[in-house]
Order: structure tokens, then C-alpha cells, then sequence
């Protein structure tokens, strides 16, 4: 038999394949060895007999690594399979690099099993190279943190391995909790860390738990009385839309709710929520998914007259920052789904009312842009792209201006995919999310809308190494050359422009043609409706950069005639 942390190792993946994982990300490192050994052999295209079929990713940087994880955990919920995606790292600092895809998949409740390379204990705490704390680095960001002592080949120890992997998997699924997320299990590993024969052991399943999750009970309860509409945050899924369509109720979805389209969902209602004839009227809310985007749905959230339902099917907590939640429901009562409660008035008055404030948006949108023509609103370049996403498309959106403007623009008449970073809703690891919701949705074209900040916050997830898997991917960079979204926020007041540009408007002239050169990845320049139009029609094969330039010295000034065009379009004052 071979040395105890390869077998161990070999162990380890056998259960983790038996429980369920396809994908393991790898950032290579000397102590974790023992898992790449494995993992070689396991992906390999000889895989030696009891290896299980496992696909591998390497990822030289284990911040992308961390993230390209979580793309490939969110490809799986998407195809309705939902399962934990291993990511491996070796010790010291390579762990502490998860951390923001750990508290993402944490947030966002996407099942990551940390498999952390450790040093054996009687190494802690001695100076020994690459040595650190990491037991319980991630604090309460993982659903468990296993510290797993070194293998010594001891009789039982592949039993308690498989039980450890059962208890992992089982956490990071939440199929006891139904609160899925990440798990950091910490692998000791005591020299030798290589293989000396290729022999598997035979796979057993001494020690693996089958873990059925506890049935879901929905009581029949009253339907919301009077006008009620139906709040769609990110991963609310097509059960808003199922909800609204068949009670009756306006449909106020966020692009990554899975439950934008349809007659029901209104484009335009963040700019109708101040109107006191809608968004006044409002008394009953059905709240599903987190809503994140719009400071006047966080508005109507927090308003003390509005009954608040919150639908969570998963998580110990929900969504209620304005912690004015009524009652919270595992699952929408089936009685809500049978009986068409709404009143069709209450309806059409939105649907009018959003089709006509589209109208005055779309022309506005038509006459915008800079004297030279050398450069593209953001909503303009959001409303082509949202137009080229189809059916069967997926469009993986960042934060900050990118998915503001879609949220504005979007209408789909069928569902499309959608899929954005809102768990903690920040820019970080946007361009691997992208590659591995790529990989993990082979077939299907995958294009990412983002800004040039959170282009060059994650471009190392650019980096092809020449054995692995090249995602289909197009990324369309909206480069204003700084952070606009700052401008649209009480930061970007005139009165505060003498230090607005430094501090939040951080300007810069980086090339991302040179960037894309050196990755040796295809880049186009955009700066006109009609290339753009082009270069989404026609997207470069394997991972492709189309470059937008965005006007940011208007940004301000643009939100504020959009505004301005709904209210004179809908007459009076809003409230």
C-alpha cells in the first residue's frame, strides 16, 4: 500500500465522488500534493482502476480558483443538480486567498467543499515554513470547519475518512439545515507526500451516511388582501413569476431573480415605486429572493403600512434589512398558486404605465451620448446586450453599473438566464464566476457584462494554461475608465467634486488591449451602437474581450433626464 497521505488522499475522492462532486479546482502547491497526485490520475485520460471520473481545473492563482469554484457551483443549481464543488489549495497564504469567494458562497448559499492542504500538528506553531493558523480561518463564513489530523494508516482511519466526507458534504449541501454553503476541511499531510505505485484501494462504503433532507411544511394561509405585488430578488427563481402570473400581481423583478420576463414583470418599476398612484397603493408585499439593486424597493421593504411575506426555501436567516417582515414561509402557500386573487385594474395600470415609461426611456436612450460619438451611454450598451441575450443564453452580470442598466432596459418576453455575484454583491472574482459558469454549462453561450474596475480586479482570471479546458466565454468590458456608479450616489454631488475624482471617481488609462495581448486573449474595440450590435452577434470563439467605451462624465446627468422623461411622459409630480 502507498504512503499514508497519498492513500488517504485516494480515499478522500473516492467519497467525494461517491457523494456527489464532479469538479475539483486545483491551485498547485508542494502540500497539497497528495490530492494533485489523485486528481491527476483521477481526470487523466488512463484513469487507473477504483479511480473515480472527476473533472479538474488548475488555476495558478487560488483567489480565481476560489471563484471559478463558485461558477461551477452555480452552473450546477442552474441545470437543476445542485452539488458541492471541491477547490484545493496548499498551506499558508493560499488558503487565506478563498476568503472572498468563501464569504460570497456563503451569502449566497453555493456549496463549496475547502480542501486545505495543513502541515501535521506537531509542525504548528513552530515556525515551520508556510505554517499558519488556517484551521477555522474562514470563522462563520463555512457551515463547518473539520480539522483533520495526518494519516498514520491506522486501522478504521479510510472509514472515519468517508464518514468525515459524508458529514462535509451533507453540511455544504444544508441537507439538514437547508442552508447550503461552504466547508473547509483542513488536511493535515505528513511527508512522504507522493504516490509510490498507482494501485486505488477498492471503493468501500464503510463509513459513507445517506442524509435525506427533512420534508417541507407549508400551511395554507390568506392571500394577501389588497393591491398587492410580488418583490423578485437575485435567485427568487421562476416560482416568482409562477406567483404573479397566477394571483395576478405586478411582478417587480431583478434581472438575476430568474423571474424577469413575462407580461407581469415590469422593466421600469424602480423609477414607478414614488409614483402614489402604484407604488403609494401598495399594501401587501410577496417578497422572494434578496433584493439588492434599488434603494426605492428597499424603501417600500422598510414601509410600516405594507404586510411583508417573505418566501425563504433555504438559509437559518432571510432577507429583511428593513426588518419589517411579518411572517416568513419555507414555500408560497399552494392556496396563493390556485386562486387568481389580484385586480386586473391594479395591473394594467402598471403594465400601462411601464410600457410608456419604456417608451420615454428607449427615446431618450435613442438621442444620448457625447458630441463626438466616440463613446456609449451604459444603459445603451446594457439594453444591446440584453436584446442579444436569448433563450438558452446565459448572461452573467457584474456589479455596480452593469446590472443597474439591465435592471433599467431589460425586457424579456421568455425566460433568460441570469446569474450575478449578489451575495455580497461586490466586484471581486466577476471574471471567474463568468469562466466557470462557462464550463459548467457546456453547449450554451455565456457572455459577462462588466465595468472596467471589476474587469481589472479579477483579469488574472484571464490566464489559460495550456493543458486545461478553455471556457466559451465573451466578456464585454463597459470602460468608462473609472467607478461611475459613485456618480449616481449622494458622493457625486457637485459639491463634492473637488475630491469626488480621487477618491471614488478613480480614473485610469489602463490598457485592456494590451492586458487581453498578453493573456493572449481576442479583444475588439467598441465605440459605436452598430459595432456593438456586430461584435455581440458575432462572438470570437474560446474566452473573447469585447471593450465598450462608456461616457462617465455624463453619468450623473444622464440618470437624472431618464428620470425626468418617465416623469413627464406619466404627467403630475411623483410623490
Amino acid at each position: 500500500m502507498t504512503a499514508p497521505a497519498p492513500h488517504a488522499a485516494r480515499v478522500l475522492l473516492q467519497a467525494l465522488a461517491a457523494l456527489g462532486v464532479r469538479d475539483v479546482v486545483l491551485a498547485p502547491g508542494s502540500r497539497s500534493a497528495p490530492l494533485a497526485y489523485a486528481l491527476a490520475a483521477a481526470a487523466g485520460s488512463g484513469r487507473p482502476e477504483h479511480a473515480p471520473d472527476l473533472r479538474l481545473h488548475v488555476r495558478v492563482d487560488e483567489r480565481v480558483a476560489g471563484f471559478l469554484a463558485l461558477g461551477l457551483a452555480r452552473a450546477a443549481r442552474e441545470e437543476g443538480t445542485p452539488r458541492p464543488v471541491a477547490v484545493v489549495t496548499t498551506s499558508g497564504t493560499a488558503v487565506a486567498n478563498l476568503h472572498p469567494a468563501v464569504m460570497e458562497a456563503h451569502h449566497a448559499g453555493l456549496p463549496l467543499l475547502l480542501l486545505t492542504a495543513d502541515r501535521p500538528h506537531e509542525l504548528r506553531g513552530t515556525g515551520a515554513n508556510q505554517t499558519t493558523e488556517q484551521s477555522g480561518i474562514f470563522g462563520p463564513a463555512v457551515r463547518l470547519a473539520l480539522d483533520v489530523p495526518a494519516p498514520t494508516g491506522r486501522d478504521g482511519e479510510d472509514r472515519d475518512l468517508r464518514h468525515l466526507a459524508s458529514r462535509a458534504v451533507s453540511a455544504a449541501m444544508g441537507a439538514r439545515t437547508a442552508d447550503p454553503g461552504p466547508v473547509q476541511i483542513d488536511l493535515a499531510f505528513r511527508e512522504p507526500l507522493t504516490p509510490d505505485d498507482d494501485a486505488w484501494p477498492a471503493p468501500d462504503r464503510a463509513g459513507l451516511v445517506e442524509v435525506r433532507p427533512a420534508p417541507v411544511v407549508v400551511p395554507e394561509l390568506p392571500v394577501p388582501e389588497g393591491p398587492v405585488v410580488v418583490v423578485a430578488g437575485d435567485g427568487a427563481g421562476d416560482r416568482a413569476r409562477t406567483l404573479a402570473e397566477a394571483a395576478g400581481w405586478p411582478l417587480l423583478a431583478e434581472p438575476s431573480s430568474g423571474a424577469r420576463s413575462g407580461a407581469h414583470a415590469l422593466a421600469a418599476y424602480r423609477m414607478l415605486l414614488d409614483r402614489p398612484e402604484l407604488g403609494g397603493r401598495i399594501r401587501s408585499v410577496v417578497l422572494l429572493g434578496r433584493p439588492t439593486l434599488s434603494r426605492p424597493v428597499s424603501a417600500l421593504l422598510a414601509r410600516a403600512d405594507v404586510d411583508l411575506t417573505v418566501i425563504a426555501p433555504t438559509g437559518a436567516d432571510w432577507p429583511d434589512a428593513g426588518r419589517a417582515a411579518d411572517r416568513v414561509l419555507a414555500d408560497v402557500p399552494p392556496t396563493w398558486l390556485r386562486e387568481a386573487t389580484g385586480d386586473p385594474a391594479w395591473l394594467r395600470d402598471w403594465q400601462r404605465a411601464d410600457a410608456r415609461a419604456a417608451t420615454a426611456l428607449d427615446a431618450e436612450l435613442s438621442e444620448a451620448g457625447p458630441a463626438s460619438a466616440r463613446a456609449l451611454p451604459g444603459p445603451v450598451v446594457a439594453a444591446g446586450v440584453a436584446r442579444a441575450t436569448r433563450p438558452g443564453d446565459v448572461l452573467v452580470l457584474g456589479s455596480s453599473n452593469p446590472i443597474r442598466d439591465v435592471d433599467l432596459v431589460a425586457r424579456w418576453s421568455d425566460p433568460v438566464t441570469v446569474l450575478a455575484n449578489r451575495g455580497m454583491a461586490g466586484i471581486d472574482g466577476t471574471v471567474a464566476t463568468a469562466g466557470g459558469v462557462a464550463l459548467g454549462l457546456p453547449g450554451r453561450r455565456v457572455r459577462a457584462l462588466l465595468g472596467d474596475l471589476t474587469f481589472l480586479h479579477d483579469v488574472g482570471g484571464l490566464l489559460h494554461l495550456d493543458a486545461e479546458e478553455l471556457p466559451e466565454l465573451q466578456i464585454v468590458v463597459m470602460n468608462d475608465a473609472g467607478g461611475s456608479i459613485f456618480a449616481t450616489l449622494e458622493h457625486g454631488a457637485p459639491e463634492r467634486a473637488e475630491v469626488f475624482e480621487r477618491i471614488f471617481g478613480t480614473a485610469h488609462r489602463a490598457d485592456l488591449a494590451g492586458l487581453c495581448a498578453g493573456y493572449r486573449v481576442p479583444h475588439r474595440l467598441v465605440r459605436t451602437r452598430a459595432e456593438l450590435t456586430e461584435a455581440l452577434g458575432r462572438p470570437a470563439p474560446g474566452t473573447s474581450v469585447v471593450e465598450v467605451v462608456v461616457d462617465r462624465d455624463d453619468r450623473r446627468g444622464l440618470t437624472e433626464r431618464l428620470s425626468a422623461a418617465v416623469r413627464a411622459v406619466l404627467g403630475g409630480e411623483s410623490s
